[in-house]
Order: C-alpha cells, then sequence, then structure tokens
C-alpha cells in the first residue's frame, strides 16, 4: 500500500541558501506540492542536479538525490534510470548548466528519450558564479564577462530540445505557480524525456529578465497560453490570436477575423509547428507557456533493458560474464 503523502513529507531540515526574492523558492514550492500527488512512493524519487543555484535542490528535497558533476547530470541519471527503472528520476539544472558545459549530455538524452523528467531553469544568466552573461542571454548583455555587451545569438532552450527530437517539451514560469504545477504533472505523467523549461528571475544578477511576462499591465499580452485542443488565443479576453501562414505566426484580432481563423493547437503536430510556436516571444509576439510537444515513441531505457533481457533468456544469466567477452576481444600481454 501506498502511503498517503503531503509536502511536508519532502521537506528538509537544511537551510535553504537562495537569495532572498529568488525565483527558485516558488519552484522548489510547488515540486513540493506535487510529489506527494504523483501516487509514487517516496522512497523512489531521486533528484540529480549538475551545478549552478538550481542544482542545490537535492538538498531541499526529502528524497534521494547527488548533487553531480557540472553539466553531467543528465548522464549520471542517464545510468540510474537504466539500472534502476523503477524510480523515478528528476534532473534539476540550469541554462549554463545544461546548455554550455552540458549541452552535449542534454542532447543525447533528449534524442534518446530516457524516461527523465529534467527541470531546466533559465533566468538567463550565470547566478552562482557572480552575474556572468550565460548561452541564453540576450545580444548586447552587459555582465562582468562582456562588459561591453554579448555578440552571442542566444540559444533558446526549446527550440534545442525540438531539435533533437523530444518527445516532450514544456514551458512555465516563476511567478504562475498553478501553470507550473500542471505542467509538472504533465511532465510526471509522461513516458520518455519530458523537458520542463522553467522561466525564473534572478532578482540579484538578472533582475526583471521576464518583466513583460509576469508584471500586471503587460502580461496578457505577452504571455500565450497553450492547450491542446484549443485555439491559440491571448490579449485581454483573449482579444488576440495566432495564425500560421507558410509556418510564419502572425497576430490578428479575433473580431475581425473569426474565432475559426485561428490556429488550433496541436500536441502532436509535426515538429516544424512546435519549433515555430518555441521561438514566439519578445519583444514583438507573445512567448508561448504550456506544453507545445507531447509524442509518444520508446524509450532508451526500456529497450537497453529488452536487450539484455533478451541475452540472459538466450545465454542464461550465469552465462552474461561470457557474452560480455565474446566476439571482438583482444588478451593483452
Amino acid at each position: 500500500m501506498t502511503t498517503e503523502l503531503s509536502r511536508a513529507d519532502f521537506q528538509t531540515d537544511q537551510d535553504v541558501r537562495w537569495c532572498p526574492g529568488c525565483g527558485d523558492y516558488a519552484i522548489l514550492a510547488q515540486v513540493q506540492k506535487v510529489f506527494p500527488e504523483l501516487g509514487i512512493p517516496k522512497e523512489n524519487f531521486v533528484i540529480i542536479s549538475g551545478i549552478g543555484c538550481s542544482s542545490r535542490f537535492p538538498y531541499y528535497l526529502n528524497t534521494y538525490g547527488m548533487h553531480s558533476i557540472h553539466g553531467r547530470a543528465p548522464a549520471i541519471a542517464t545510468g540510474l534510470k537504466s539500472a534502476r527503472p523503477e524510480l523515478s528520476v528528476w534532473v534539476v539544472t540550469g541554462d549554463g548548466d545544461s546548455l554550455s558545459i552540458g549541452g552535449n549530455h542534454l542532447i543525447h538524452v533528449l534524442r534518446r528519450n530516457v524516461d527523465l523528467k529534467i527541470h531546466m531553469f533559465n533566468n538567463e544568466i550565470y547566478g552562482l558564479t557572480k552575474g556572468q552573461y550565460t548561452p541564453t542571454s540576450e545580444v548586447g548583455k552587459r555582465t562582468k564577462s562582456t562588459p561591453m555587451g554579448s555578440v552571442d545569438a542566444p540559444l533558446l532552450p526549446v527550440s534545442i530540445a525540438l531539435g533533437a527530437n523530444a518527445s516532450f517539451v514544456a514551458r512555465t514560469i516563476d511567478r504562475e505557480p498553478k501553470h507550473m504545477v500542471d505542467v509538472l504533472h504533465r511532465a510526471a505523467a509522461h513516458k520518455g524525456t519530458a523537458l520542463v523549461e522553467i522561466l525564473q528571475n534572478c532578482n540579484i544578477f538578472n533582475d526583471g529578465a521576464f518583466f513583460q511576462l509576469t508584471e500586471r499591465a503587460t502580461r496578457d499580452d505577452s504571455q500565450l497560453l497553450v492547450e491542446h485542443g484549443k485555439p491559440l488565443l491571448f490579449g485581454k479576453d483573449n482579444a488576440k490570436g495566432v495564425v500560421f501562414e507558410h509556418f510564419e505566426p502572425k497576430i490578428v484580432n479575433v473580431a475581425e477575423v473569426g474565432i475559426e481563423k485561428i490556429h488550433v493547437h496541436d500536441e502532436h503536430a509535426p515538429i516544424a509547428y512546435h519549433m515555430a510556436l518555441g521561438q514566439l516571444g519578445r519583444p514583438d509576439m507573445p512567448t508561448a507557456l504550456g506544453v507545445l510537444r507531447q509524442v509518444d515513441r520508446p524509450t532508451y531505457d526500456e529497450e537497453l533493458n529488452a536487450q539484455i533481457d533478451t541475452a540472459i533468456a538466450r545465454k542464461g544469466r550465469n552465462d552474461i560474464n561470457k557474452l560480455l567477452r565474446s566476439g571482438s576481444t583482444w588478451t593483452v600481454k
């Protein structure tokens, strides 16, 4: 029998050491709310993190976990999930950790479709090392490492994920707790790699990076909340909508064109649509929030373990050592 759990079961005795006002607090609170609702035994949760402010997460959740190596959390999590498929393995990372030194690992875990849930906190800055620009920082960003402004074109995390043929790609924001809870539930239910980009404010080194998306005066015109089977509407009273002409998005007035002309969101559509949707955003377009893509395909860990089971069935468990040393092997003297 599964014991009924509460948020308190996932809180620890550790002092939470993020800067006061950091968006990470909001994310932690929602994860601690979601975990008890998943019906998973507490001892089956594992949090694997890399390096950065977000990667202190394993200390603040009363689960098994590991504060691992810079950028390598997806590789470690892949090994764990493959060896212990019954576990619910969650990766917590940041935009710098996962898209700079860890970019290679992130791409391959997405293409393999390992059954992991990846939370990528994106604050468009290096917070732990005190304010350098990251792969997601905008052009012209002035930081300690770019005093004259960054000349790099920024990466879009959802575009990287879609380019790697990720089976689940979503985006949410720290200031919208209900929306975040809904997205995390969807990610947990998905079989395969679920990447959730969480736009998160660093109030010390990059305060207001998502101001348009969070402030009352601008958020209606800046947030495009996508939901499968529903039209792409936004603005006050949903007066605006998005249409696609040859995959090029355009903003229209719903009253002028009619609701039937507004594009209907499809999580299972060809990936080119999801790529176009994920690239909407500041300054002229609303930013898509919600589940952009969700498709079903085989997971790496299941396929790998199926091969192992087949090999054991053919050779016998006692012959696994012999199997590993058969074929093209050499003895070095």
